[in-house]
């Protein structure tokens, strides 16, 4: 049996962007990855297909295992060859209990490694704009624990040094603990007027901020409502926050926006939102697949060099053109001497990376403006091929086919609705959790209107603003009760996302 191995893996604060390269490469090596509350849910996309994921987390004090039953767990594994991904938020070893572990497992003579993380004290300071140091506030900062071991005899924070003797305090988990806390820092010197900020979900799209003072940052605290997790910061350098802050400055800031793609083309959206500072939820209500049956686009691989145009509408029917290429075992060089027609820049950009010219992107992203493209004088005689969807609208061949041309549509990929399971969905919509929803195609749509019961999610969306990629898809969200609210001048993802981002300039 080959020996395991455990990565120790701090995977940072919450903004998947500060993940290390080293923690990707761990997690996409392990077996088993063992992760905790606070560890972005995002990063076990990086985890094997086969791996093993196990939630450990604790909300609350409520532990799903308690600490030596997770040593056990993680010491099992490891015993049985398998490499283990330890994911922990944070660093492991600056109050993340890495070290507790690390020493169960040396006991036990299994292989180890540690990978720092991105502590939360440094990170969500940093996107609160409060500099931990600074040379006209301070040169030294110290990492405390706001809520000890219960079972200890005695406290090992010295609070009559650490008041006075330390220019920036950073508290982890000290919320449940606010007020005694900042009690212990007057009765031991500490001014009461010194700023105190506190950072909840920081790094997050959900980060909160709440700055006040030693003497009433309690009740700010109370007033704000605001709950565990969140960072406690204490010092002149918090005063520079109104100064330096940016991240949650941004426009879209706060916004949950939900992103109906597929899961292979969200990303790109959602990364998109995340630069403005809105929290996307990935929700796909649609999957491309292969079609049923290839005998028409191997039929037209086969007659290739017979037609005029081959006309690509989504970046999909590229993508599963190209493959059947492949399976043929032929390649681009087929094309040669085929103009291409791409309907969108975005359509255009996976042609281009295989290395192929675009012969034409019509000024508006849609069937209509291809003809206009083409120029109605051109098409007659001419032959088209229309690589696409198997469900798709009928304008284009219909209109090629009315000018004289001859056009053969066959189904590169099909598109399906997933599995999704809409039970949470449903109960953040009635909670009033989303700002906008985003409808990139008609079938997107269709089929979120198909995935709750009849009637109900236009009622869903009553309080929601929607986004509509281009005037087709209004139209189908107009036919099925939907109003749009946002709808960009041109029909790219980009654009829309401009277009939410003016929105809420509004």
């Amino acid at each position: 049996m080959s020996k395991g191995k455990v990565y120790l893996i701090g995977a940072g604060p919450g903004d998947p962007g500060l993940i290390t390269v080293k923690a990707v490469e761990c997690i996409k090596e392990a077996d088993v990855v063992v992760y905790d509350y606070l560890a972005n849910k995002k990063f076990l996309d990086y985890a094997r297909e086969k791996a093993e994921i196990i939630y450990v987390g604790k909300v609350g004090g409520a532990h799903t295992l308690p600490q030596d039953k997770i040593n056990e767990l993680i010491i099992e594994k490891a015993k049985k060859g398998k490499i283990i991904a330890r994911l922990k938020g944070g660093d492991p070893f600056i109050f993340g209990r890495g070290g507790e572990e690390a020493e169960e497992i040396v006991a036990e003579g299994i292989d180890f490694e540690v990978i720092p993380g991105v502590t939360a004290g440094v990170a969500a300071a940093a996107y609160a704009g409060i500099p931990l140091t600074h040379r006209d506030f301070t040169t030294t900062v110290a990492f405390i624990t706001g809520h000890e071991d219960p079972t200890k005899d005695e406290s090992n924070i010295y609070w009559d040094k650490i008041s006075t003797g330390i220019g920036t305090l950073v508290f982890y988990m000290g919320i449940g603990n606010l007020e005694p806390n900042m009690k212990k820092l007057i009765e031991n010197g500490r001014s009461p007027d010194t700023p105190v900020a506190l950072i909840r979900w920081g790094t997050t799209s959900a980060q909160e901020t709440v700055v006040g003072t030693i003497a009433d940052i309690a009740e700010k605290a109370r007033a704000a409502n605001l709950k565990a997790p969140a960072i406690t910061v204490v010092g002149g350098v918090v005063s520079l926050r109104d100064k330096l802050r940016w991240f949650d400055k941004r426009p879209l800031f706060g916004k949950r926006v939900i992103v109906t793609r597929s899961r292979e083309q969200a990303s790109d959206f959602s990364a998109l939102l995340e630069k403005y500072g809105a929290e996307p939820i990935e929700f796909p209500t649609i999957e491309t697949v292969a079609p049923k049956d290839w005998k028409e686009i191997d039929r037209a691989i086969k007659n290739l060099p017979k037609y005029d145009w081959a006309i690509f509408t989504s970046v999909n029917g590229v993508k599963y053109f190209v493959e059947r290429l492949k399976k043929h075992g032929k390649d681009i060089r087929e094309l040669k001497g085929i103009n291409i027609c791409a309907i969108g820049p975005a359509t255009a950009k996976a042609i281009e990376d295989l290395g192929i010219r675009v012969d034409l992107v019509p000024k508006e992203y849609r069937a209509e403006a291809i003809i206009e493209g083409l120029g109605k004088n051109k098409i007659k005689g001419r032959r088209f091929l229309l690589p696409r969807a198997l469900k798709a609208r009928e304008v284009l061949p219909e209109e090629i086919k009315r000018l004289g041309g001859k056009v053969d549509v066959v189904s590169a990929y099909r598109t399906i609705k997933p599995k999704e399971k809409t039970d949470d969905i449903r109960k953040m919509f009635q909670e009033k959790k989303f700002d906008v929803v985003t409808f990139t195609s008609s079938s997107t749509v269709e089929n979120f209107v198909s995935m709750f019961k009849k009637g109900e999610a236009a009622g869903l969306l009553q309080d929601v603003a929607v986004a509509s990629i281009g005037p087709i898809t209004r139209d189908t969200a107009s036919t099925l009760g939907i109003k749009t609210n946002i709808m960009p001048e041109k029909y790219t993802i980009p654009a829309l996302t401009e277009a939410i981002v003016q929105y809420f300039k509004k």
